[in-house]
Order: structure tokens, then sequence, then C-alpha cells
């Protein structure tokens, strides 16, 4: 390890030989270089910006005075790009020294029809030649109109929804699309909320999802529209699937008193696919089989094609065994069943 001695050893032979080089000379020849090449390339620099260049700048825009009971439903663009031509000494000078004043528009100075405003590019010009020096050329402004819409206080609640595909993974399905909140309030002007019914999130593509999935989405945004809140959190539950069997009787419906239902067998079993979470939930009784007269009476034969008349939430991939039934009407006294 080093010590002190060591150190202080080090130093001094450092310093000795720093020294030499600033005494000898070659030292000065390379200061003498270095002296010449800052002079010329001085020179070069002016020279250079004294020539004439284009550049962009970027000015803020800022709307002020908005009354309480109106909502800036649309806002106007939050930047102006100019795009100037001067000589390189004053376009440094605006990179490096000078800052521009905000473009401000005043809400009571601008009157639109419709809820909407439109601030032309001559109406704000001034404001911008003022903080330039008289010998920049404005060349083009970007946005040439600040516009912006706004609605004085109609406003309705509308439900989210999602705009997209979302898919689960092999084995796995989505049992839900949660929104929170699930609705939300949009503001527009009277005649825009009449053609509003729901708030649409931004485009999604989802795939291969295995475990619940969370996220804050952004609704879609609509010109001269405004939604409060702008963005919901989506909850996506996904549950695995499992199999299940249940038998379901045959039930006829709408047969005269004096006929009734013979069906062989009396009972079909049904397999189908469901969430693990909603196994014990789904059982025969949420599944119905109705054979009606008249339909019967089409058939043509003396087999039943099985159709399910519901098919319970969550519930997918349903086969039938048998998946035909044989039938029989058969002719009984009125009183059967009495």
């Amino acid at each position: 390890m080093l010590d002190r001695r060591n150190i202080k050893r080090i130093y001094f032979k450092l310093y000795r030989q720093m020294k030499d080089f600033l005494l000898s000379e070659k030292s000065r020849e390379f200061f003498i270089f270095l002296f010449f090449f800052f002079i010329a390339s001085g020179f070069w620099l002016l020279q250079t910006l004294n020539n004439d260049y284009e550049t962009e700048f970027s000015i803020p825009v800022k709307l002020k005075n908005v009354p309480n009971n109106v909502v800036i439903t649309s806002e106007p663009a939050s930047e102006l790009h100019i795009k100037v031509k001067d000589k390189g000494t004053v376009l440094l000078n605006y990179m490096l020294g000078k800052s521009f004043y905000p473009i401000t528009l005043d809400f009571n100075d601008y009157k639109g029809t419709n809820n909407h405003v439109s601030v032309y590019a001559p109406q704000f010009e001034k404001k911008i030649l003022s903080q330039l020096n008289a010998s920049t050329r404005l060349l083009l402004m970007k946005p040439d109109t600040l516009e912006y819409y706004y609605s004085t206080g109609e406003s309705k609640l509308v439900p989210v929804r999602l705009q997209g595909t979302v898919s689960a993974g092999r084995e796995y399905y989505l049992s839900d699309t949660i929104f929170t909140p699930d609705s939300v309030l949009v503001y527009a002007s009277e005649k825009a909320l009449d053609t509003i019914t729901v708030a649409y999130t931004q485009k999604l593509k989802i795939e291969d999802i295995s475990d619940t999935l969370k996220r804050q989405v952004s609704l879609a945004s609509r010109k001269g529209v405004k939604f409060v809140p702008a963005s919901v959190e989506m909850m996506l539950p996904v549950d695995i699937y499992t199999e299940k069997t249940v038998e379901v009787p045959l039930r006829g419906v709408n047969f005269p008193a004096d006929k009734v239902l013979r069906a062989f067998p009396s009972k079909v079993q049904v397999t189908f696919q469901v969430g693990l979470s909603r196994f014990r939930q789904v059982s025969a009784d949420d599944f119905h089989i109705y054979v009606s007269y008249e339909e019967l009476l089409h058939v043509g034969s003396d087999k039943y094609t099985v159709k399910l008349k519901n098919i319970p939430k969550g519930v997918s991939h349903v086969r039938f065994n048998p998946e035909q039934v044989d039938f029989l009407i058969e002719q009984v006294s009125p009183n059967y069943g009495n």
C-alpha cells in the first residue's frame, strides 16, 4: 500500500515533470500553435455566423379567462412552431439568450359558432413579430389556425365500452370485462351529445392472457368532446376451463290438452366447458330443452335433434349425448294428469 512518503514522492515527481514541460521549447511552440488556432477558429465562426440560416422555434400557447360554467372540451395546440430566417448571430442569440413569451388567447376576445372558436394567423401574428428582431423574417407558422371547442355545462353519463380485441391463452377464457368507473361524464355541445351513447377505449389488442390483467386505459378522444375522467381502470378476469356434465330433461311445450310428448331417452346428457370459479354454480336447472308441438309436426321423422333454448353465461363448447332422441306424440284422455 502507498504510505504518506510514497504519495509525497510521486507528487513532487509529477510536479517536476510538468514544470520541465512548461519551460521547454516544445511547450512554447505548442501554446503558440494553440493561440493561433483559437484566433483562426474565432474568425471562422464569425464569418460563418454572418451567413443567413433558417431554423425553427416553439412558442407556448395559453388560454385564459375561461368562465367557471365553461368546459374546454378540445384544447388549442399547446405549442406554435415557427420557422424563421436571419443571420447566424441573431439566431444564436434566440437559442442561447432569448425566451419567447406565450401566445395568450383570452376567451372573452373570441366568439365562435356552435361552441367552436377558430383564431387565424393574422390575429396572433403580431404577437410573434413583436418578439423577433426587425431583421428576422417569419417564414412559416404551424398550425396556422388555433382552434378549441367548449361546452357551457351540457353533459351526460355514458357507459364505457372496450374497443379492440382481447383473447385468453389456450385452456383459459375471459370471464368478464370490468371498467372502474363503468360510466363517465361526457361534455360536448348539445348537438354532439345527442350522438354520443358510449365512451370507447383507445383501440386495444391483447392476446394470450393467462392471468387476471389490470391496466389503466385512455378513452378514445373525439374532436369537441371531453370525457371526465379521461382514462379508466380495466380489469380482465381470467379463468381456467374445466368440463362438466349434467342431465337435462326434455319438456314439451304448446301441446294440446289431449296430447303428450314421449321422448326416448327422456333426459339428455349435456357436457360443456365452464370456468373453474363457476363450476359449482352451473347446474342442470340452468339448461332448458323445450320441444314445441308445432316444431315436431314439421320434423318429418320420429327423431328430434336436440337444441338448447338458452346457454348460461360463461358456458361454452356444449355437446349432447345423444344428439338425437326418438319421440312419440301420444294421444291421451283430456283429463290426463288430473
